[in-house]
C-alpha cells in the first residue's frame, strides 16, 4: 500500500481523490470496502463469544442482525447521490438543509459513532493480542493505531474444526448436559429457540443501525461513483447488496465453527481454560476465538488468529479515521475555520486529523480497559448512545417536511430518554450501578429500544408544532467540491483530467438523475425482500416451534455456511481483482516505470462509454509526466 501511495501519480493526492477515492470505485471494491469496514474484531470476537453462550442461534442473530442495515443502508445511499452528489459527508447535507445548530447536533453523534466503533475495534483487538502474545493491554492499545494511521495515510479511502460436523454435535449434546443453557428449547446449544439470545437480537439490530447509518464511513462510499454517467448508480447498489450477503457468511460460518468448537472441547485437557469454563470477563473481552484457535491448531492457531483480528482491526479502524478525517475536514474547518480552504491545505488537516484521532482513541482504550469495560460491554451500549439520531438522520435525505427543530432537538432528546431507561432499568434490577449491572442484557435492551423508537414521538410534535418545511432538495446541490485547483496547477495537469473532477453536463446530469430514481426503486424492492427473508422467513419457524436441530440438519446448516462463505471470497476477493483489472494493470505498470527511474505514464481522459481513464503507457523523453488536456490533445 506504502509503495503504491509514493508511486501513484500526483493526482492521487488531491482532496478529493483522498477523501472519495475520486469518485472512481465500482462495485465490486464498493462490495469489498463494506465487507472490510464492517469486519470489526466484533464480527470475529463478539459473535464467537454469543455462539459460545447462547449455541447456534448466536451466530445467526448476529450475522443476520447486523446484514440488514447494510441492506437497507443502499436505499439511503441512493437518496444522498440523488439529493446531494458532490457531498464529502451526510453532515454537509444536513447543513445545507438544517443550519448550523442542527450540524453541530450531528456531528457530535457522528463523533460519538466513531469513537464507540474505534474503542470496540481497540479493546477487542488489544485483549486478544494480549492474551496471545504477552504484551500488555495498554501497550497493545497505543501500537495497533500506529498500523492502521500508516494504512489509512497512504491509501485514503481506497486502502479501505474438531473432526466431523457429526462428531461436534455429538459433543455439544454433551455440553449441554453438562451446562445447559437457561432459556434455551430443551436447555440445548443446537436451537433456534433462545431466550436470551432473541434479546441480544434486538440489542444488535438496534445497536447497528446507528453504527451504519450514523456513520460517515459508510456514506463517505455512497459518495463513491464511477466518472461514467450510467455507471454510477449501477456500482452503488450492487456493491451494497453483494458487501452485506458476502459479509453475512464471515460473522455466522466463524462463529458457528469457532464457538461452538470451544464448547465442544472445553472440557478436554487442550483446551486453555481447562478445567475450568472460560470466565465470564474472558468472554466479554473476546476470548473464545483465540482459546478455541489454540486449543485446535496450537501455536498456528494462536498466530492465524492475531493476523485475523490485526487485520480486521487495521481495515476497519482505517474506515473510522477516515470518516472522522472527513468531518474535521470538510464539516468543521473548512465551513468554520477556513471556508476559503485550498485542496493542499484539505489534505493537511485530513492527515493531522488522522494522527490526532488515533493517539486520543488509544489513550481513551486504555483508560476503558483499566475501568474494566470490554469490547462486549461497548458492542451493547452503542445503540444506546447513538440510535436516537438514526431516524432524524435519514428523514434528512428522505422526508421533506421534517423542519430543523425536529431534526436537532428529537436526538438529544431520544439520547435522554434512552440513558434513563438503561440506568434506572439497571438500578431496579440489581440495586446499583456497576459494570456488570448496566451491561446486563435487560438493561441494555431497554436503551437501546427507547433510543431507536422514541424519535417516532418527538419528530412527529415538534415537526406538527413548529410548522412543517416542505423543504424543496435545492440548496444540498448547491455543495461544492473541494477546491484543488492548486495541487492541479502544482502537478502541471489540468484540473478535469483528474477522478471526480470533471464536471457534467446538464443532459449528463438528467440522465443520472433518471437512473438514480429506478436504482431506488429496486434498491428499496430488494432490501425489503432480503430483510423478511434474513429475519423473518428463515430463522421465524425455527424459533416458534423450538426446534433442536438433528445431526443431519446440524450438517447440512454448516455446510451451508462452508458454501456461503466460499461465494463471499469470490465476490469480494476475485471478482474486484477482475472488474478493476485495466486499472491494476496500469499502476502496477506505473510503479515498475517509477522505481526503474524511466518515468510515469502520461495521465489520459476518462472514456465514458467504458467507464476507464486511459493512461499513455509511454514516457516522455525526458522521463516527465505528459500534460493533457481534457479533449485529450
Amino acid at each position: 500500500m506504502s509503495t503504491a501511495g509514493a508511486a501513484s501519480p500526483p493526482l492521487s493526492k488531491t482532496s478529493e481523490v483522498f477523501n472519495t477515492a475520486g469518485r472512481t470505485v465500482k462495485s465490486g471494491l464498493v462490495a469489498s470496502a463494506v465487507v472490510s469496514s464492517w469486519t470489526w474484531a466484533a464480527t470475529l470476537l463478539q459473535s464467537t463469544a454469543v455462539a459460545y453462550k447462547y449455541g447456534v442461534s448466536g451466530p445467526f442473530w448476529y450475522a443476520s442482525g447486523a446484514t440488514v442495515q447494510v441492506l437497507l443502508f443502499a436505499t439511503l445511499a441512493i437518496e444522498l447521490k440523488r439529493r446531494a452528489p458532490n457531498a464529502h459527508t451526510y453532515l454537509e447535507a444536513v447543513r445545507f438543509r438544517y443550519g448550523k445548530f442542527a450540524h453541530m447536533v450531528f456531528i457530535a453523534f457522528g463523533h460519538a459513532t466513531n469513537v464507540l466503533v474505534t474503542a470496540m475495534l481497540l479493546t477487542g483487538g488489544s485483549s486478544v493480542v494480549s492474551s496471545l502474545t504477552g504484551v500488555p493491554t495498554a501497550a497493545a492499545c497505543f501500537l495497533l493505531p500506529v498500523g492502521v494511521v500508516l494504512y489509512t495515510m497512504f491509501g485514503g479511502i481506497k486502502a479501505t474444526i474438531v473432526g466431523s460436523p457429526s462428531k461436534i454435535y455429538d459433543l455439544l449434546v454433551e455440553a449441554a448436559e453438562r451446562h445447559p443453557v437457561e432459556g434455551n428449547a430443551g436447555g440445548s446449544y443446537l436451537t433456534m429457540r433462545s431466550k436470551e439470545g432473541a434479546i441480544f437480537f434486538v440489542i444488535n439490530i438496534v445497536g447497528n443501525f446507528g453504527t451504519v447509518f450514523l456513520d460517515q464511513g459508510y456514506f463517505q462510499k455512497a459518495s463513491e461513483k464511477t466518472p461514467a454517467i450510467a455507471a454510477s448508480p449501477v456500482h452503488a447498489l450492487p456493491g451494497y447488496i453483494m458487501g452485506g450477503l458476502s459479509w453475512f457468511a464471515i460473522p455466522w460460518l466463524i462463529a458457528t465453527t469457532m464457538g461452538l468448537s470451544a464448547l465442544a472441547l472445553e472440557s478436554n485437557s487442550i483446551f486453555p481454560t481447562y478445567p475450568e469454563r472460560i470466565p465470564s470477563l474472558d468472554v466479554t473481552a473476546g476470548l473464545v476465538l483465540p482459546d478455541a484457535a489454540v486449543a485446535l491448531l496450537g501455536k498456528g492457531g494462536a498466530g492465524a488468529t492475531l493476523v485475523l483480528v490485526f487485520m480486521a482491526v487495521t481495515s476497519a479502524s482505517s474506515a473510522e479515521l477516515m470518516a472522522v478525517s472527513s468531518i474535521w475536514t470538510y464539516d468543521i474547518y473548512q465551513t468554520y475555520i477556513n471556508p476559503t480552504a485550498t485542496g493542499k491545505q484539505l489534505i493537511f488537516v485530513s492527515h493531522l486529523a488522522c494522527v490526532i484521532y488515533a493517539v486520543i482513541m488509544a489513550a481513551f482504550s486504555t483508560g476503558l480497559f483499566y475501568a474494566g469495560v470490554g469490547m462486549g460491554y461497548l458492542y451493547l451500549l452503542m445503540g444506546v448512545i447513538i440510535s436516537s439520531a438514526v431516524l432524524p438522520a435519514s428523514l434528512t435525505l428522505l422526508w421533506k417536511d421534517q423542519n430543523w427543530i425536529a431534526a436537532a432537538l428529537s436526538p438529544i432528546l431520544g439520547l435522554a430518554c434512552s440513558l434513563v431507561a438503561w440506568l434506572v432499568t439497571a438500578k431496579k434490577e440489581s440495586g446499583a450501578l456497576t459494570v456488570d449491572s448496566t451491561g446486563a442484557n435487560n438493561p441494555m435492551l431497554a436503551g437501546n429500544c427507547v433510543a431507536l423508537l422514541s424519535p417516532l414521538i418527538f419528530i412527529p410534535i415538534l415537526t406538527f408544532a413548529f410548522g412543517r418545511q416542505r423543504y424543496d432538495w435545492e440548496s444540498m446541490k448547491k455543495i461544492k467540491k473541494g477546491d484543488d485547483s492548486e495541487l492541479a496547477a502544482s502537478a502541471h495537469m489540468d484540473l478535469e483530467v483528474i477522478p471526480g473532477e470533471n464536471e457534467q453536463s446538464e443532459a449528463a446530469q438528467a440522465e443520472e438523475h433518471r437512473i438514480l430514481e429506478r436504482a431506488a426503486f429496486i434498491a428499496r424492492s430488494m432490501t425489503l425482500c432480503l430483510t423478511v427473508s434474513l429475519l423473518v422467513l428463515w430463522p421465524m419457524p425455527m424459533y416458534g416451534s423450538s426446534y433442536i436441530f438433528s445431526k443431519k440438519f446440524f450438517t447440512g446448516w454448516v455446510i451451508v455456511g462452508i458454501l456461503w462463505i466460499f461465494c463471499s471470497v469470490f465476490t469480494v476477493g476475485l471478482f474486484p481483482v477482475w472488474q478493476s483489472r485495466a486499472t491494476s494493470s496500469r499502476t502496477i505498470r506505473s510503479i515498475f516505470l517509477d522505481i526503474t527511474g524511466r518515468g510515469r505514464p502520461a495521465i489520459g481522459r476518462h472514456v465514458q462509454d467504458s467507464g476507464e481513464d486511459l493512461h499513455s503507457s509511454e514516457p516522455s523523453e525526458k522521463g516527465e509526466t505528459e500534460k493533457i488536456s481534457p479533449e485529450g490533445k
